[in-house]
């Protein structure tokens, strides 16, 4: 399918703020770069959310550069003003996403490039900015008897909203966000709702200002620093002390107990004896981060992660990954964009200036 400069594999949050920035910069979608997105549409993963999730419950949405997100309804899904502001975003900076495109595999291509096999061919490419985020990898724990298990078990992935379990027993498993959201959102319907972490939940009180974001952040930065697979930012800051969850702990909703030791075909059991029966496992544990399709390149450290300098992978200087990490929230993403493309342009341009230095006379081109 050609060959161009740059390759920005998602068009997600990250995706689409390193393609305003490759514009920025004047290069020009199709003939200089390509984005590629595995979706069906604009929206990144925003536009599987579940109806629920209401762009006022939305913690910290920041804007993508250059078009602010204004007068959205807060009573709206999420999914739905988020997909409506990212489509005219691309239509409003000519970003030409290619989709629906499914990225199968990077690997060593000829002259130095990179080979990016794609569901719709093959593209070559000097540098690879990868953006694919984690919603297509959400994170299934193993438990003895899990297959044994006569309910229902589904991820936060796969949340159909809280209507879908009135009148049943729901077990919620997670300490997240998503967890969180999701008691409060099932108690009122379910005929019982149980809570499990496997560590006691952080509830942070108090302003969370920008030194505060900076030391959560670097905490993330750290860990893919020295090459282990990144934590959420949340997982370090804890979670917002808000009206609601302080609501919903007074009630009970949000009373939690420590992980089971085993999941029976009614349920779920700790070894001290102790036993809870449910029509539904919900796993709200998380995702990891989509970079299969980097195999190829040998980018993992003996820790399991991807080990970077910024946005650059150390193994391989024409690769960054944006929304990875400590840039995987949305502020993040957008700095992280515009980090990885003001590297690319420094590599670029060493690899033309060392094409255009003459061979010294006497030496074998």
């Amino acid at each position: 399918m050609g060959a161009v400069d740059v390759v920005v594999i998602g068009a997600g949050q990250a995706g689409l703020s390193a393609a305003f920035h490759l514009r920025r910069v004047g290069m020009e979608p199709d003939r200089d770069f390509v984005v590629l997105d595995h979706a069906p549409r604009p929206g990144g993963a925003w536009q599987f959310r579940w109806p629920s999730l209401t762009y006022g419950k939305v913690h910290g949405m920041h804007a993508l550069p250059g078009l602010e997100l204004t007068g959205a309804d807060p009573a709206r899904p999420s999914s739905e003003v988020i997909q409506e502001y990212f489509e005219t975003y691309e239509r409003t900076f000519g970003l030409r996403v290619r989709r629906p495109v499914g990225v199968t595999a990077v690997r060593e291509g000829e002259h130095g490039r990179l080979r990016v096999e794609t569901s719709r061919g093959v593209h070559e490419t000097r540098a690879l900015i990868n953006a694919t985020g984690t919603w297509d990898r959400p994170f299934w724990p193993r438990y003895p008897g899990q297959e044994t298990f006569r309910g229902v078990q589904l991820h936060t992935a796969g949340y159909p909203g809280p209507e879908a379990f009135a009148g049943k027993r729901v077990i919620v498993v997670g300490g997240g966000a998503s967890g969180t959201q999701h008691l409060m959102e099932i108690a009122p319907l379910a005929a019982g709702t149980t809570w499990v972490t496997r560590r006691e939940p952080v509830f942070r009180e108090g302003p969370f200002g920008e030194a505060e974001g900076r030391a959560a952040v670097a905490l993330v930065e750290e860990r893919v620093r020295r090459g282990l697979p990144p934590r959420s930012v949340v997982s370090v800051t804890g979670l917002p002390l808000t009206d609601a969850i302080r609501t919903a702990r007074e009630s009970g909703v949000l009373d939690r107990l420590p992980m089971f030791d085993r999941i029976t075909p009614t349920g779920v059991a700790w070894d001290d004896g102790r036993s809870v029966d449910a029509d539904v496992i919900l796993w709200a544990t998380g995702f990891r981060a989509a970079i299969d399709h980097l195999a190829p390149l040998r980018l993992r450290e003996p820790g399991g992660g991807i080990r970077l300098e910024g946005t650059r992978a150390v193994r391989d200087a024409r690769v960054h990954l944006v929304g990875y990490g400590p840039s995987a929230s949305t502020v993040g993403a957008n700095r992280a964009g515009r980090a990885a493309v003001t590297e690319i342009r420094r590599l670029l341009a060493r690899e033309r200036s060392a094409a255009d230095t003459p061979v010294p006379s006497g030496l074998p081109a």
